[in-house]
């Protein structure tokens, strides 16, 4: 099975350089979903002439605005001006649905009475096992980002090519696992030097680079002084549009 990448969003939580938040989309035959969705991820769509209703499903890795926060404009739209009839799956960590709730009341008060004509489902997903979602096979790992945000990477088997994404964090034991044989690989890399609490910086990753031991790795949330020093890295990093077949 042939599975298109694409990286609608490429960029950390505050646009450096210009970039759009965290939204990766996956297309294999008979079904398209998104691996976050950013505050961003709305314009960056429809920058790439991309319909939001096109999306069957979404996974999340974790409730910080740079990675969920288009949630609740993506159904506002859903509901109003893109009238969405087909169903729209969201699957993310612990708590997924009252945390987004919470989110979109603070972002859009009074959006609580708004009620979907299309069916939507919300799934829990739990760490260190194998969920089924909409087909797919995802094995979500605890991640070592703020403990509030239920933060984990992702495993997916789609069909037998197997995507993985450390979402935010530093290195944990279970980094490899999410690599290991991945046909490709989406690995946080925020800095180039400088230390960051719960997050990959490239000193990491370059130390411990042979315990990743997927087919491709792709860099990505990429901040201020990694973009500066992004020709001085030769692993391949995301631009916004990226497209990968595997």
């Amino acid at each position: 099975m042939k599975a298109t990448v694409t990286f609608v969003g490429s960029g950390d939580a505050f646009g450096s350089g210009g970039r759009f938040q965290t939204c990766i989309l996956v297309d294999i035959p008979g079904l398209r979903f998104a691996i976050d969705f950013g505050a961003s991820s709305l314009i960056a769509l429809n920058k790439l002439g991309i319909a939001h209703t096109s999306i069957d499903l979404v996974l999340l890795t974790h409730i910080h605005a740079d990675h969920s926060g288009g949630i609740p404009q993506l159904l506002a739209d859903s509901m109003l001006g893109a009238r969405r009839e087909k169903p729209l799956t969201i699957a993310g960590p612990r708590d997924v649905e009252a945390r987004l709730a919470q989110m979109r009341d603070a972002l859009m008060p009074g959006m609580h009475v708004m009620k979907p004509k299309f069916p939507l489902t919300y799934i829990e997903m739990e760490t260190h096992r194998t969920n089924q979602v909409c087909g797919l096979s995802v094995t979500p790992y605890p991640a070592d980002h703020t403990r509030e945000t239920n933060p984990t990477g992702l495993r997916i088997d789609c069909g037998g090519k197997i995507i993985s994404y450390t979402g935010d964090g530093d290195w944990t034991e279970d980094t490899p696992k999410l690599a290991d044989g991945a046909d490709l690989m989406i690995c946080e890399c925020y800095y180039y030097e400088k230390p960051i609490r719960f997050h990959l910086n490239y000193p990491t990753i370059r130390e411990r680079r042979h315990e990743l031991k997927a087919k491709r790795l792709v860099l990505t949330h990429l901040g201020p002084e990694m973009l500066a020093n992004r020709h001085r890295v030769p692993e391949e990093c995301a631009d916004d549009g990226l497209v990968i077949e595997i």
